[in-house]
C-alpha cells in the first residue's frame, strides 16, 4: 500500500537572516543618527546683516597748498628831517644869518665912499684869497673857531687877529686911505649897526692868492 507524501513548504533561512539583519541595520543607523541630532547642539545663528552704511559725505575738495609767506620788506627808514633854514642872526638892510654848527663867520665890508673908490684889493687868510671887496660891498667868511689872522697888502701890509668862538659872528671893516703912491687899505674891527647903516651888495670880485717870492 502506497503512502501519501505531504509537501510541507520550506523556508529558506538564509534569505530570513539576510532580512532581519537588515531591518536590524536600518533600525540601528535610525537610532544613531537620531541620537546625534539630540547631542549636537543647533548652530549659532548668523549674525544679522548690518545696516547699510549712511551715505558718506562728499570728499572736501583737494586744499591748494599755501603758498609760503613772503618776506617782510624792511620798513624804510625814515627821512631824517630838512634842516631848519638858518634863522637871521642880523636883519636889516644887510641880512646876515647864524653861523653853521660849531662854526664862527666873519664879515668884512667896505662902505662906499669917493676915496679910493675905483681901487680894490684881496683879502687874504695867510696866504690865501678869501674875498675882494668893491665900493659898497660885502662878503662872509665862514671859519673853523680858533685864533685866525687876516692881511691886506698894498705898499705895505696891514694884519687884523681874530679870536673866533663857535656860532659868533664879527664884523671887520676895510677902509683906504692915501698912501705914498696908491691907496692904503686898512682893516679894523666894526660892529653889525655900522654894517647895517647902508644898503650894501654882495661883493663879485675874486680875490688871489700871495704869490710866493722868487
Amino acid at each position: 500500500m502506497k503512502t501519501a507524501t505531504t509537501n510541507k513548504p520550506q523556508f529558506d533561512i538564509r534569505g530570513l537572516i539576510a532580512t532581519v539583519s537588515l531591518i536590524a541595520f536600518s533600525m540601528a543607523g535610525s537610532s544613531a543618527l537620531a541620537q546625534t541630532a539630540a547631542t549636537t547642539p543647533p548652530a549659532d545663528p548668523a549674525p544679522a546683516a548690518a545696516p547699510p552704511a549712511a551715505d558718506a559725505p562728499p570728499a572736501a575738495p583737494a586744499t591748494e597748498p599755501t603758498p609760503p609767506p613772503a618776506e617782510a620788506t624792511p620798513a624804510a627808514a625814515p627821512e631824517a628831517p630838512a634842516p631848519a633854514p638858518a634863522a637871521v642872526a642880523f636883519p636889516g638892510p644887510n641880512p646876515i644869518m647864524a653861523p653853521p654848527e660849531g662854526k664862527g663867520q666873519v664879515v668884512f665890508f667896505r662902505q662906499s665912499k669917493l676915496t679910493g673908490a675905483a681901487l680894490s684889493f684881496s683879502i687874504r687868510e695867510g696866504d690865501t684869497g678869501i674875498g675882494k671887496l668893491q665900493n659898497g660891498s660885502y662878503f662872509v667868511h665862514v671859519v673853523d673857531p680858533g685864533p685866525r689872522e687876516f692881511n691886506i697888502q698894498s705898499e705895505v701890509t696891514d694884519t687884523l687877529r681874530l679870536e673866533v668862538e663857535p656860532g659868533e659872528t664879527y664884523f671887520v671893516v676895510q677902509s683906504i686911505t692915501m698912501g705914498i703912491m696908491i691907496g692904503r687899505p686898512i682893516l679894523t674891527p666894526s660892529d653889525a649897526l655900522t654894517f647895517q647903516n647902508k644898503k650894501m651888495k654882495v661883493t663879485t670880485a675874486v680875490a688871489t692868492d700871495r704869490k710866493p717870492k722868487k
